[in-house]
């Protein structure tokens, strides 16, 4: 039965196939939201995987700090708009670089390897694979590389067109946050404070820089070593901006944001139980690193794939 003219009443239909017909149209319409999964490339790019782990353990083997700084590209990666390479992005005239955030400049590394990275995968599948999905295999490759936890990358992650540049400085930890500013700012990312102190275990394998370390060995504070100051001051003076750059390895709550989380407070407990079980916290750090890459992806149609990580093109 039809409509006619000035009827406030749609057409019957019971029919199994009328019924079948309205669900198809009903759920046609509806968005689709692709999905990552870890067979992402499986038949479109079979060899991306072996490729980028070959050049991740290239670029350890060189420099063993890189393991730690390719962990913590993706990290500052996925904690500004999402895992979506938006920190690879160079300045241009539409794009104001997370690069110079200042969490991020001068101490954020590894553009270079994943800049390598992308060239090789280019070579053998053109523009099928993302620079964000590259950066988060290289994380987890980068603590293979070392003897750290492993987990299964969840892939199909697409390249952001535009830089969060104005986000970086509120989205991003300082390593003078308080405990309770670090366990608000990782739930706003869907991150619970086990996975925080999970994944601030990952500076065990990394190094500081003396600037950020420098109050906290000259203030002479009681949750500090005085033995372990004094033999950090000796690589780093107290005045600002001499010896800024200089290395220390990340141990002893050598920052201010690491011994926060055990000093009397909620996590205290957490890092005690990891301090006496390494399984418990390579299990927890993995899965926290799963959780972090699945942190607003870019799938489906939205964003790109850059063919080279650092220009839109």
């Amino acid at each position: 039965m039809g409509l006619t003219a000035g009827s406030s009443s749609w057409p019957s239909c019971i029919s199994p196939a009328c019924i079948f017909l309205v669900v198809f149209l009903v759920l046609s319409n509806m968005p689709c939201e692709a999905k990552l999964s870890p067979t992402f490339y499986d038949h479109t790019c079979p060899r991306a995987l072996n490729t980028i782990r070959t050049a991740v353990r290239t670029a350890v083997s060189r420099e063993r700090r890189m393991a730690a700084s390719l962990i913590r590209l993706h990290f500052h990666d996925c904690f500004v708009q999402g895992c979506d390479a938006s920190i690879l992005l160079d300045d241009s005239s539409s794009i104001h670089s997370e690069k110079n955030a200042p969490n991020n400049l001068n101490s954020v590394r590894g553009y270079e390897v994943i800049d390598n990275i992308k060239s090789k995968v280019e070579s053998i599948c053109p523009g099928v694979v993302s620079c964000a999905d590259i950066v988060a295999v290289a994380a987890r490759d980068a603590s293979v590389a070392v003897s750290g936890p492993t987990w299964t990358v969840k892939l199909g992650r697409r390249d952001s067109i535009t830089s969060g540049l104005s986000q970086a400085a509120t989205n991003l930890p300082s390593f003078r946050d308080s405990l309770d500013k670090l366990v608000s700012l990782f739930g706003s990312k869907g991150l619970s404070a086990r996975d925080m102190v999970a994944l601030s275990g990952s500076h065990t394998i990394g190094q500081a820089r003396c600037v950020t370390f420098r109050d906290r060995i000259y203030d002479n504070g009681t949750d500090i070593d005085t033995g372990f100051a004094s033999t950090r001051r000796r690589h780093c003076p107290a005045d600002n901006g001499n010896g800024d750059a200089n290395l220390a390895p990340l141990e002893k709550g050598l920052l201010q944001s690491d011994q926060v989380l055990l000093s009397g407070g909620s996590t205290d407990s957490i890092v005690n139980e990891y301090s006496k079980s390494q399984k418990t916290f390579r299990s927890d750090f993995a899965s926290a690193m799963v959780k972090m890459g699945d942190i607003e992806p870019l799938t489906g149609s939205a964003g790109v794939i850059r063919k080279f990580c650092n220009v839109i093109n």
